[in-house]
This record gives structure tokens, C-alpha cells and sequence, in this order.
């Protein structure tokens, strides 16, 4: 039963990691780009967390889940704050047009 259960996550994790790489790669507005790469990273985090539940220490593995998803949320939710105030400013929100703001 474990195998299978081990089986499942990572086969969700390699679909999240693989949506978020889509996602992030084939995308110019910093706001997609920074969701596909939240998916890539709580897929690695999904995964990690599968390979320690199956390792014996399920309890171990619920907490570093919950502890990397929280810290990522903060992460991205102070993202977002930038790149809100990189539009607020310039109103700019694509990648390309970010990247002429000197100064």
C-alpha cells in the first residue's frame, strides 16, 4: 500500500512540476510567471514530502509539508506585493517591459 501511496504523490508532484515549467516558460506577465513557479516548487515540496512519509516518519513528512507551503505562500504573497508595485509605479506587467526600468 505504500508503494502505491508513494506512487500517486510523485506522480502528482511530476504533473505539478511540469505544469508549473509550462506555465512559468511560456508566459511574459510576471504574475504567471511567478504562479507556475510556486507549482514547480510545491511539487518538489510534494515530493519530498512523499519519499520522507513513505521513509516511516509520516508525521515528520505532514510537517515539513505544512511549514514549506506556509513559507512559500509568504514568498509569494511578498511577490506579488512587488510586482504590484512595479505596476502601480510604471504600469508595466509584462517581463519584457520590466526589464527597461532603471533608475
Amino acid at each position: 500500500m505504500t508503494e502505491l501511496v508513494l506512487r500517486l504523490a510523485l506522480t502528482a508532484a511530476a504533473a505539478l512540476v511540469a505544469t508549473g515549467l509550462y506555465g512559468a516558460l511560456s508566459q511574459q506577465s510576471i504574475v504567471m510567471i511567478m504562479m507556475g513557479l510556486e507549482l514547480v516548487v510545491n511539487g518538489l515540496i510534494l515530493g519530498a514530502g512523499a519519499f520522507w512519509w513513505a521513509g516511516g516518519q509520516p508525521v515528520a513528512a505532514s510537517v515539513l509539508v505544512v511549514v514549506l507551503v506556509t513559507v512559500m505562500a509568504v514568498e509569494m504573497a511578498m511577490g506579488f506585493a512587488v510586482a504590484l508595485a512595479i505596476y502601480r509605479a510604471r504600469q508595466v506587467d509584462l517581463t519584457d517591459d520590466a526589464g527597461e526600468l532603471a533608475g
